[in-house]
């Protein structure tokens, strides 16, 4: 489509609205999963089982991988085979818009994995650029081809007007090189029909993708986000979080509202392992070594019809990040992923998922 969701009327709902589906993508990489992706894609497959109680799971896998994906998968996951690089569904798969009539559309986001040639975690990003548009046909929706490298991991929107990011990801030189900061607003609010964009200015500490905002906040409802905070003066993370504290503190949404803030602690810090390290195919561009500090956050979940997925990480603090998952999400059923096998790829539940709304 030449027009855009703005000029059309159409924009993105906030994660908390009902959704029909969830896609994810079956993880293979050797170089970014350990011994061959199995770890990776058990956890993948117990996350898909509780989802689907509550949704539509739709998963794209590699058409040699199908055969193995479908005997780990329950029956009710819907899988479609096809071509793609990473299984980070949230960057690579389409961003659903919405009218006030409910016909839904889709944006497709140019991707460069994380930072193209000067610092994206793998070189070949080919087969990623056309998860988007695939999605948009079997979702059988119209799409708009968006100006701008941008990863859906990179936004949050609020469903009324707001979206939050970060300036260390989309004002990277990485991203939109020939774009100011400006220029970037403006397509976020054509492509997304927002009214106001809060920019924090870090995402989480030692996060591969510039710094994302779904590892550091995640919106509630309008008004209302969970944000990581860490109660160590001397870990880096500290001053990112009271940085973006003192942001929220000073901001009013799109429609004026003071934004409240449930905080969040951070879990760990957490590192990768010795063993967790030596089951990896080890490349240039996306090394893990063992004794590196792993992105970790509570901040990183999935809100889906009523349920909230998040990710079990830390021994010591998950009950309390589960506690104040629950004080902002009274009405929710609470559901914990045991998830370290795939925050060692990276992201986390949030990352994997991208949901299709009602």
């Amino acid at each position: 489509m030449t027009s855009t969701p703005r000029q059309d009327g159409f924009h993105m709902p906030g994660e908390h609205a009902p959704q029909t589906s969830v896609w994810l993508a079956w993880p293979t990489r050797p170089d970014n999963w350990r011994e061959q992706a199995l770890p990776a894609q058990a956890a993948f497959a117990h996350f898909m089982e509780r989802l689907s109680g509550y949704v539509t799971v739709k998963v794209a896998v590699l058409p040699e991988h199908e055969t193995q994906a479908r005997a780990m998968l329950p029956a009710q996951v819907q899988i479609f085979p096809m071509a793609y690089n990473d299984a980070w569904m949230r960057d690579i798969g389409p961003t659903m818009v919405v009218s006030a009539d409910g016909e839904k559309r889709a944006v497709n986001w140019g991707f460069n994995a994380w930072g193209g040639k000067l610092d994206g975690l793998y070189d070949d990003w080919s087969d990623d650029e056309t998860v988007a548009t695939r999605i948009a046909e079997i979702e059988a929706v119209q799409r708009y081809d968006a100006p701008l490298i941008l990863e859906g991991g990179s936004i949050h929107s609020d469903g009324e007007g707001t979206i939050y990011t970060t300036e260390e990801c989309l004002l990277h030189p990485s991203r939109n090189p020939d774009l100011t900061r400006e220029d970037i607003e403006a397509h976020l609010k054509d492509y997304l029909n927002v009214e106001k964009v809060i920019w924090l200015e870090h995402g989480l500490f030692n996060d591969e993708t510039n710094g994302h905002i779904d590892n550091l906040l995640h919106v509630v409802k309008p008004g209302e986000v969970i944000l990581t905070v860490c109660d160590d003066p001397t870990d880096p993370q500290y001053a990112i979080s009271q940085a973006a504290l003192k942001v929220l503190a000073e901001q009013t949404d799109a429609k004026g509202r003071p934004i409240k803030v449930h905080p969040i602690p951070m879990p760990g810090p957490l590192y990768m392992t010795a063993d967790e390290a030596a089951g990896l195919k080890q490349p240039d561009r996306m090394a893990r070594e063992a004794g590196e500090r792993l992105g970790g956050s509570y901040a990183n979940f999935l809100i889906c019809n009523g349920a909230l997925f998040y990710p079990l990480l830390d021994a010591d603090k998950d009950q309390i990040a589960a506690e104040v998952l629950q004080k902002a999400f009274p009405d929710y059923v609470l559901v914990g992923i045991p998830a370290r096998d795939i925050l060692l790829g990276g992201g986390n539940l949030h990352c994997i998922t991208q949901q299709m709304p009602a």
